[in-house]
């Protein structure tokens, strides 16, 4: 059997670490922190409250895509962190050799910016999740993915994205 990548997305704040991780662990799969793909640059930028570009991302995009093809490569079925909001970057990401699945964590903008306003020690400000949100398009039909909804809590999102994905 091909392995697998779960990339779980969305915009900052939706939980995409939290039911990453969950994920893995349920699983037995390699896990990795999308954001630790991304360039120094990019982290300044993000610091500074600045939105990153599509030519911003598209080194940290390939590094992923890499990573997750290494892995596969390797026979390693893995989980992986990554906003990949828009069709494009989630394209590249489906170029690794592995079968790249989503998991869209979604909610309300409420409820997310309430969890941006209680996260502690991140580089992503609150600030920015307006312009995440109008650059998001979600999943559409032919996507290998699932949406789920981040007002559940972790243990039962990870429950309705082993359903889907085993």
């Amino acid at each position: 059997m091909a392995a697998t990548c779960l990339v779980v997305m969305g915009v900052s704040g939706s939980g995409k670490s939290t039911v990453a991780e969950l994920l893995a662990r349920r699983l037995g799969w390699v896990f990795a922190e999308g954001d630790e793909f991304h360039s120094a640059a990019n982290v300044a930028k993000m610091r500074a409250g600045e939105a990153l570009t599509d030519a911003d991302r598209e080194p940290w995009l390939a590094a992923l895509r890499d990573w997750i093809g290494e892995q596969a490569d390797a026979g390693r079925s893995t989980v992986v962190t990554c906003s990949a909001l828009r069709h494009h970057y989630r394209d590249v990401l489906r170029e690794a050799s592995a079968r790249v699945r989503f998991v869209h964590l979604d909610g309300s903008r409420d409820l997310i910016a309430e969890r941006l306003g209680h996260r502690k020690g991140h580089f992503m400000p609150p600030a920015l999740l307006d312009s995440q949100l109008a650059a998001l398009e979600p999943l559409v039909e032919g996507e290998d993915g699932i949406r789920v909804d981040v007002a559940h809590t972790p243990e039962e999102i990870v429950a309705q994205v082993v359903a889907y994905a085993v």
